[in-house]
């Protein structure tokens, strides 16, 4: 996919990209750290028909959103051809029992035989995450095991 940036002098830049709808969304990254989704017109895809601005916060979480189930599905589909193996995302939900705390704290993999292969934060995927790596309310945990040991996984991450 061809992405475009243009640089918006004393603003910020923009990078968008053309969709199957003829329509181009994009992002304008401001110099002062905010960020505003875009959509174009579907009868002029320079002028917009849509503006959306967000937070830091909300942008990060809208890349999670949307970069998680990719990672996910990658991840998937190298596995397809091997049977018995599954990839699965949990949410680490704000306030719950792994909020805060450590990777090496869920036990997963001796509890499950699971393994934690990465984490999404706010649009950013840290791969291979070590046994000290504390989670945070928000973060995707990436999982590839057996169905018996990510249903597992869902218990314990879900209920700690």
């Amino acid at each position: 996919m061809n992405v475009e940036v243009t640089p918006l002098p004393g603003i910020g830049t923009r990078q968008d990209f053309m969709i199957r709808a003829d329509r181009r969304i994009g992002v304008i990254t401001y110099r002062d750290g905010k960020f505003e989704l875009i959509v174009s017109k579907t009868d002029d895809p320079d002028a917009c028909m849509a503006s959306i601005p967000l937070t830091p916060a909300e942008a990060g979480t809208l890349a999670g959103l949307l970069g998680a189930p990719q990672l996910v599905a990658h991840l998937a589909n190298q596995h397809s051809e091997v049977t018995g193996i599954d990839t699965k995302q949990f949410p680490i939900v704000p306030g719950s029992h792994f909020d805060g705390r450590e990777l090496g704290d869920t036990q997963l993999r001796t509890r499950t035989g699971a393994s934690i292969v990465a984490v999404v934060r706010a649009g950013t995927v840290h791969p291979s995450p070590r046994p000290d790596f504390v989670f945070a309310g928000g973060d995707l945990v990436v999982v590839v095991g057996t169905s018996d040991g990510l249903s597992s996984s869902a218990e314990i991450l879900g209920g700690g």
